[in-house]
């Protein structure tokens, strides 16, 4: 009696539906420890904190510092702001008036209106801890630890930002090392940033996600809104006058930050997958 011949069976035939199943199994717990964390962070209300702080403290103590800069300084700060906020527009304008303003924006402000200026413009670098921490759901740290932080970042970003002019045309270069060069300053900016900010608590490998995704999306929004953010700078002004910029400046600002927030919560709860969830040098914690 013939025996039937056994047809072999497809090996890719079941795989596909087990594919799909395993990698939904992963992403949805993943988007609902997302979603938590985003409502728990609060975006919106990070986001809007934080502009605040930038437009009345952290504006201000550039024009200050750029008036008691030498002049390459001051050509280079003017170089990058033109890079993000395009050029002409009322709002570079202005800031080159200021610039151009010499020793009588020097009488103007003063040694103690630059020191206080400097004081005030820390409440934006405390915001962007608190921000940190809560994302980290880690406790306040004392001001006896964070005070020399706070001081330290604002002198990184300020020097950060006097070389953004050159980071972005590559060093003259063009697009091909520009936009890589922007993404890896991005990235380690905002790296040295939480572990600075979160006092060295939280290891550098579980941050590097947070770094990595913050970085990226700061780079891409950055040269998005070159697009349309001196057009509709321009715009605002001749509908509302000089109180136009402020508004388009202010919604700038916002979404900026906006993109910050998210990218910090997000990389809390990337540092909980592996490669990231521990290190020699701290580790995350869940509440």
């Amino acid at each position: 009696m013939h025996q039937a011949s056994r047809v072999p069976e497809d090996p890719r035939g079941p795989r596909p539906a087990a594919y799909r199943a395993g990698r939904l199994s992963r992403v949805r717990p993943f988007a609902r420890s997302v979603a938590r964390q985003l409502a728990r962070v609060g975006v919106l209300d990070n986001a809007t904190r934080l502009a605040a702080q930038a437009f009345l403290t952290a504006l201000p103590m550039l024009i200050a510092i750029a008036t008691y800069s030498p002049e390459v300084i001051r050509a280079e700060l003017l170089v990058s702001l033109r890079s993000i906020f395009g050029t002409p527009n009322p709002v570079m304008h202005q800031v080159e008036g200021v610039y151009k303003g010499g020793p009588g924006a020097r009488e103007t402000w003063g040694a103690v209106g630059v020191l206080v200026t400097l004081v005030s413009a820390t409440a934006f670098v405390r915001a962007l801890q608190r921000l940190c921490e809560r994302a980290w759901h880690l406790p306040h740290s004392g001001v006896r630890i964070a005070v020399w932080r706070w001081f330290a970042w604002l002198i990184v970003w300020t020097t950060a930002l006097v070389c953004q002019g050159m980071v972005r045309t590559g060093f003259g270069v063009g697009l091909v090392l520009a936009v890589p060069l922007q993404i890896l300053v991005a990235v380690l900016v905002w790296w040295w940033t939480q572990h600075l900010l979160l006092a060295g608590r939280i290891g550098w490998r579980p941050l590097f996600p947070g770094a990595l995704v913050t970085g990226g999306a700061v780079v891409a929004f950055t040269g998005a809104s070159g697009l349309w953010l001196p057009h509709s700078l321009e715009k605002s002004v001749q509908r509302y006058g000089s109180l136009g910029s402020v508004f388009t400046l202010l919604s700038w600002l916002i979404l900026f930050f906006a993109t910050v927030v998210l990218g910090i919560a997000v990389g809390y709860v990337l540092a909980q997958e592996r490669p990231f969830r521990r290190d020699g040098g701290g580790h995350t914690r869940r509440r």
